[in-house]
């Protein structure tokens, strides 16, 4: 398996989105979760219905964020929810994630993020959580978010390649597995948490860390 050029989805793929979205929910909600709550996939469910429509990302983790509270019957403040958005640029990345994208560069292989977020919340991300990279495509540089087909065409035109050129990488089937493979392109789905393959969707190679994807390029 070859190619000069890997795009990544970043939180749940590089940064460790679960552990961000219930270790900073639980903070700024003021929430013990003692009963066993599914914090993290309630939030990702409401999460994907907001993006149908783009606003600011930031603003979609904050509105996101008091939705799930007043489910919950919590009821924090505006301050509360700014705080929780803003806590994203810290997030941890996964353990495998910076050695990972230093070898790949290390071998020439050039590496971007298709990210949800809006620039300025990557670009803290990457910083604090010393990603090495190549470039980014950031909803509010397309003005959709993924599923929309718009990160990987802004790709293409943005850094002058073909799809046959990139293979991408990506912990979402719905975000990104699905829409990068109707586009064309060869993918590599990071199932980190041995989640079972979607019936009926159409899959290229699948891992469970990104450590992995190193050894499928040889």
């Amino acid at each position: 398996m070859r190619a000069k050029w890997l795009s990544f989805d970043c939180y749940g793929t590089l940064i460790d989105w679960k552990k961000g979205i219930e270790t900073n929910f639980e903070k700024y909600a003021k929430f013990k979760n003692d009963i066993g709550i599914d914090i993290f996939n309630s939030y990702v469910s409401l999460e994907a219905r907001n993006e149908h429509n783009y606003s600011s990302y930031r603003n979609i983790l904050a509105s996101t964020f008091l939705e799930l509270s007043h489910k919950l019957g919590l009821s924090p403040t505006e301050e509360d929810a700014i705080s929780f958005s803003m806590s994203i640029g810290k997030w941890p990345p996964f353990n495998d994630t910076v050695q990972t994208l230093k070898y790949l560069g290390s071998i020439g292989v050039r590496r971007v993020i298709l990210s949800n977020v809006d620039r300025d919340l990557l670009d803290e991300t990457v910083r604090n959580a010393h990603l090495e990279v190549d470039g980014y495509v950031t909803a509010d540089e397309v003005g959709s978010y993924k599923p929309s087909p718009s990160h990987w065409l802004r790709m293409l035109k943005k850094f002058n390649i073909d799809n046959t050129d990139v293979i991408h990488v990506a912990g979402s089937i719905y975000h990104d597995i699905i829409p990068a493979s109707n586009l064309g392109f060869r993918t590599v789905w990071v199932n980190r948490y041995n989640d079972p393959a979607p019936a009926g969707i159409r899959l290229g190679h699948s891992v469970k860390s990104l450590s992995e994807v190193s050894k499928l390029l040889g």
